[in-house]
């Protein structure tokens, strides 16, 4: 990653560091056994690069401040996980499509794919992607991998004490609610799908439960409403209020939600991440967090850099540590590392009831 960033991120980690409480690594290294991660192109790292799908990064200049150049992340670099496994003492968790033995495996795997949802039929513009539903039947098989390598017992204490992180519904709304070539819109109003969304959340999270993990960080949908591509809807460039008010009931939904399963499973521990109160407080106040365009994406054509996005061999923006947005639809690597800093050391105001510090040395 670029020297600038890797300086914001040692910077970030001990100003939160001072402010948290000192909890000893597991033995020394790695907080947590393993991260098993579950979303879609936010925290993608590659699952679509071999499917027939228009929503792929495998190529330049995506990946152009990542090591491994374009892996199939949708960033210039790291991605929320990424800088997570690191914050966990883990090393980058691999995607699910090209994982080969069950060593690869055991300290995590990444079954996220873009245009992927709650709802097995979001994101089916782009054709190819890897619902949510299927993301869990590839973790189930992955469960008895590792069954089948360490025996049952071991395996269910490794899974117990893994980390789990799921960030779902964003395409649920941009891919699904929103499209004209969907009635979701005629059939729900904005409570009604909200409702319908975290009714089947519930059960997929709880099919996770039931296959052995008990430590989840559950993140809320962003500030869609800011993102390039709804700011190149609008003449003037403007949020849109209408779609950030969209979110907001599943937000709420999923907090009280998590809160159900914490009391109902036994042994579960589910926090919530709040994305939206973050990029809130980015965009609110960009300069204290070193931005300046908050408006454009790095990598994009049209009204704010979002009418097209990123297109191969595309040349992007020269100082990305500056903007909030890579491309139309998502962060730089740079609100990546400070969300996901914010999931390990921030308080409850931003992850609740406890971070994700905590949530591994539980």
């Amino acid at each position: 990653m670029a020297g600038g960033l890797r300086q914001w991120r040692l910077l970030l980690g001990v100003m939160l560091a001072l402010t948290a409480p000192v909890v000893a690594a597991e033995g020394g290294g790695a907080r947590a056994p393993a991260l098993f991660v579950f979303g879609d192109s936010l925290i993608d790292s590659g699952n679509n690069n071999n499917l027939a799908s228009l929503a792929k990064a495998n190529y330049f200049p995506y990946g152009i401040d990542f090591a491994d150049g374009p892996t199939g992340r949708f960033c210039n670099g790291y991605t929320i996980v990424d800088e997570l496994a690191q914050l966990l003492g883990l090393p980058l968790v691999p995607p699910y499509s090209q994982v080969s033995s069950v060593q690869q495996i055991l300290q995590g795997v990444n079954y996220a794919s873009a245009a992927a949802g709650i709802l097995d039929d979001s994101g089916q513009n782009f054709v190819g992607r890897i619902p949510f539903n299927q993301q869990i039947s590839n973790f189930e098989s992955t469960v008895a991998q590792i069954a089948g390598a360490v025996g049952a017992a071991a395996a269910a204490g490794r899974l117990g004490r893994s980390i789990l992180f799921v960030g779902m519904g964003s395409n649920d709304y941009l891919n699904n609610y929103l499209m004209p070539n969907y009635d979701t819109r005629r059939r729900y109003n904005p409570q009604q799908f909200a409702d319908l969304l975290v009714r089947q959340y519930a059960s997929q999270l709880t099919r996770l439960y039931n296959a052995g993990a008990r430590k989840f960080v559950v993140a809320g949908v962003g500030s869609m409403g800011c993102i390039p591509s709804v700011l190149a809807q609008s003449l003037m460039g403007r949020c849109s209020q209408e779609v950030n008010d969209l979110v907001l009931p599943f937000n709420a939904n999923v907090r009280a939600m998590l809160d159900g399963l914490n009391a109902d499973l036994p042994g579960a521990r589910f926090t919530y991440l709040d994305n939206f109160r973050v990029f809130r407080a980015i965009l609110g106040d960009p300069a204290s967090f070193g931005f300046s365009v908050v408006d454009e994406g790095c990598c994009g054509i049209g009204r704010n850099g979002g009418q097209v996005t990123c297109l191969p061999f595309m040349p992007p923006c020269a100082d990305r540590e500056r903007y909030v947005f890579w491309d139309a639809y998502h962060p730089t690597a740079a609100v990546n590392v400070i969300i996901a800093n914010q999931a390990f050391h921030g308080g409850a105001d931003v992850v609740a009831p406890i971070n994700v510090r905590q949530l591994a040395n539980l």
